[in-house]
């Protein structure tokens, strides 16, 4: 696993978390506000949804995210 930073779309703020490399983070809390982020429609988790970089598994693109 690598660390990603995730940008809040409720707060703007910056989140640093761990990536996993052959999994979905569906969900994450925002510490700064509190917020629970989910992926958007159509987006297998919250770094392809909010993070700088989508996930590993969908950078690959030859493999399913959630499987």
């Amino acid at each position: 696993m690598g660390r990603g930073v995730v940008v809040c779309p409720h707060c703007g703020g910056e989140i640093g978390a761990e990536v996993p490399e052959n999994a979905c983070q569906w969900l994450l809390d925002c510490p700064h506000c509190g917020a629970l982020l989910k992926p958007q429609a159509g987006d297998c988790c919250v770094f392809c949804s909010y993070g700088e970089n989508p996930c590993p598994p969908k950078q690959r693109e030859n493999e399913s995210c959630c499987g």
